[in-house]
């Protein structure tokens, strides 16, 4: 069973994964991941384990981080923390830490000037030291002891004290207090990066509105989103975000949908049309028949996703968690050998080789790294999220990196779909006007874009009582009784497969042909507009490093042609049914370079078995499209092909900045490690080492919010 408890105060990337580690390894646990975002760990478990994971959690959660309050969440009634109090980036435990570091600097700065101008004895010196470590570091070594007696040795908190305790045991009292000083203020400001970058995010997605203006027994009431009921009349103001998904009932307005799509450019709305949970009515009062309820509603599902996406790691994500765990450990080894060995082989120096391996513990700490990884995936997400496209999850963010092969669906993706017919080619003694009589009579119950440009060509009322014995036969095309005749519409296979004797068009687009009792009556020419960013989008994405960019088309061979060498695409494949773009996306899939990926970029409603068979799958004008949501690891929320090389971009700079983070913090650590083993660098460097590498890694992290 599936449970989910909130870690409320959680902003410790390494506490996390710590958390998420040892629940993981509790019996009757299947799986645990702790969302740093949303300060959640969510765990399946079994029924046999159920009684008491929920205490067995509290006491893994404040053995790492004693102030995060732990309580379960109930799905069904949870409902988020409303932004003022859910993205406040300086709290109140920030506000008492600040007051704790300002106090515990001020008495290290007067007992150092005391010491320094007035020339105070050693006591007086040491009682201003002591006061001051104990005020900043008192939680840190308490909290190092509480580890150990758990089995928990090698973490930051026992580096620091040891270090720091070990200072003071040699003699280097005020650097002891200098490292434990600069390691809280470097905590300080990760804790406040994982905020800002949380609140960034919060904002981004604060497309949820509070209260929604219902319309019952003839008055209008506010209330909150999750009381309407599907069916229901809402009313949305001139500055009011809509609160859920439905059909405007009357009244034109103008909605911006940046929040949804990054686009600034507003949208008009008419009677009739869909309008969407999120968005900000500008100008008309619409009124609005829901369709959806909020949890199901398009800013509930958006916001769902962001939210856990940091769930899903990367590789190098995980990657680092590991190497934390085994690193430390080992530095610490390495510094008792540093500290023991030498005196020992070459005789004398005990005070300088211990002071040295100190120095060498309080540089090996791998915040930098723990912090700073897991942080720029977090915002590289939010930074796409800003640009209208969705990534479920830091994986994909990764995996976005190595795409090789990108393959296309045609229509709705590098095509607009919008079909209009523009020929009818009529035979066998059939007027043009019958050829579409019957076409619409066929194609009268189907939603497929191709029967909504032949109805909307034939342009009048349809009598469907005549029409009986319908068919939809997948890959073909329509079969249906109208009246006492049998009506075939659809492509050649359609009329190979029924034995009729068609004569076949030559035009480029895409044909619908028509028979009657058997009888060939002629044909529709429909055509798709190219879309007007697909061109440069194909040239963009080869500008970046996709090898190979290939279409894959239901329609005929010279469609597929014309559409590919007008966009200089690659390869082209046409006349496939749904399996066969399955099967081209596995051959294609056998043959891309080795440690690549191939992406499928579809429409998200019709191609969901390739975008589920792709190794990053990709929804094209998800908006407002479940299937897309649901189907695809990527969506982007609008129908432009450019968005595509948006995505690759954030997620090229988000792997540029981890391969930043990742030099600088075990470069500048090994030169330090080197120098303090040497006795060169002493604790003051030491402190740049540590907590100097670790804010300019977390300050790094945070260019990604800004792409």
């Amino acid at each position: 069973m599936k449970r989910i408890f909130l870690l409320k105060g959680l902003d410790c990337p390494n506490c996390s994964a710590k958390i998420e580690k040892e629940v993981g390894e509790l019996d009757g646990v299947q799986s645990s991941v702790v969302n740093l975002m949303k300060q959640t760990i969510t765990v399946n478990v079994a029924q046999t384990a159920a009684d008491t994971i929920a205490s067995q959690i509290e006491t893994i959660v404040h053995s790492h981080e004693p102030d995060v309050e732990v309580s379960e969440i109930v799905q069904e009634s949870y409902i988020p923390e409303k932004k003022q109090e859910a993205n406040e980036s300086y709290n109140n435990e920030d506000k008492k830490l600040t007051v704790r570091l300002a106090t515990g600097a001020a008495i290290y700065a007067i007992g150092m000037a005391l010491t320094v101008f007035a020339k105070v004895p050693l006591p007086i010196e040491l009682a201003f030291l002591i006061v001051s470590y104990i005020i900043l570091g008192g939680d840190v070594v308490w909290q190092a002891v509480r580890n150990i007696s758990k089995g928990r040795v090698f973490d930051e908190h026992f580096l620091m004290s040891v270090s720091t305790i070990g200072a003071f045991v040699i003699g280097e009292y005020p650097e002891a207090v200098a490292v434990m000083l600069f390691y809280q203020v470097g905590e300080f400001f990760q804790s406040l990066a994982v905020e800002r970058s949380r609140k960034s995010i919060s904002d981004l997605m604060d497309i949820r509105p509070d209260c929604a203006t219902v319309r019952r027994n003839g008055e209008l009431i506010t209330i909150s989103p999750e009381s309407v009921a599907i069916g229901e009349i809402i009313i949305v103001k001139p500055g009011e975000k809509i609160p859920l998904d439905g059909v405007v009932l009357d009244e034109d307005s103008m909605l911006d949908t940046r929040a949804l799509t990054g686009e600034s450019v507003p949208r008009s709305v008419h009677k009739g049309d869909e309008a969407l949970s999120g968005c900000m009515n500008q100008t008309g009062v619409l009124t609005i028949k829901t369709t959806k309820a909020f949890g199901e509603s398009t800013a509930s599902k958006i916001i769902d996703l962001v939210e856990n996406a940091s769930s899903r790691k990367a590789p190098t994500e995980n990657f680092i968690t590991t190497f934390a765990r085994y690193y430390t450990p080992v530095v610490v080894i390495l510094a008792a050998i540093l500290a023991i060995l030498p005196p020992i082989l070459l005789g004398g120096g005990w005070t300088e080789w211990i002071r040295r391996g100190f120095v060498f513990l309080v540089v090996s700490c791998p915040c930098a790294l723990v912090i700073s990884i897991p942080l720029t995936f977090f915002g590289g997400i939010g930074a796409a999220s800003k640009r209208g496209v969705l990534v479920k999850g830091s994986n994909y963010l990764e995996a976005l990196n190595n795409v090789s092969i990108i393959v296309f669906d045609k229509t709705g993706t590098l095509t607009k779909g919008v079909f209009n017919v523009t020929d009818i080619l009529p035979a066998n003694g059939f007027s043009k006007e019958q050829v579409l009589e019957y076409a619409v009579q066929a194609e009268s119950f189907s939603n497929h874009p191709i029967a909504k440009s032949i109805l909307s060509a034939y342009g009048k009322e349809i009598d469907q009582s005549v029409i009986s014995d319908y068919k939809e036969i997948s890959g073909y095309g329509i079969s249906a009784m109208a009246g006492k005749k049998k009506v075939y519409a659809g492509n050649t296979k359609l009329m190979d497969s029924e034995h009729v004797e068609y004569t076949a068009c030559e035009k480029v687009g895409t044909k619908v042909y028509v028979a009657v009792d058997g009888q060939y009556a002629g044909c529709i020419l429909i055509t798709d507009e190219v879309k007007p960013d697909s061109k440069k989008a194909i040239s963009d994405l080869k500008h970046i490093g996709v090898e190979k960019t290939v279409m894959l088309t239901g329609d005929d061979e010279k469609i597929g042609k014309a559409v590919a060498e007008e966009l200089q695409l690659d390869e082209y494949y046409a006349q496939l049914f749904p399996d066969q773009k399955v099967e081209k996306v596995e051959l294609l899939d056998s043959k891309k370079r080795q440690g690549s990926k191939l992406a499928f970029v579809g429409d998200g409603i019709n191609d969901a078995p390739v975008l589920a068979r792709a190794d990053v799958g990709i929804a094209m004008g998800g908006l407002g499209s479940d299937a897309a949501i649901e189907a695809a690891d990527v969506v982007l929320m609008t129908d432009e092909p450019s968005k595509l090389v948006d995505a690759i971009e954030v997620a090229k700079a988000t792997k540029q900045i981890v391969m930043q983070n990742i030099v600088i913090a075990l470069g500048i650590k090994s030169v330090f490690l080197i120098l303090g083993a040497l006795g060169i660098a002493g604790m003051w460097e030491a402190v740049f080492g540590d907590v100097g590498v670790t804010i300019i890694a977390v300050l790094n992290a945070m260019r990604i919010l800004k792409k």
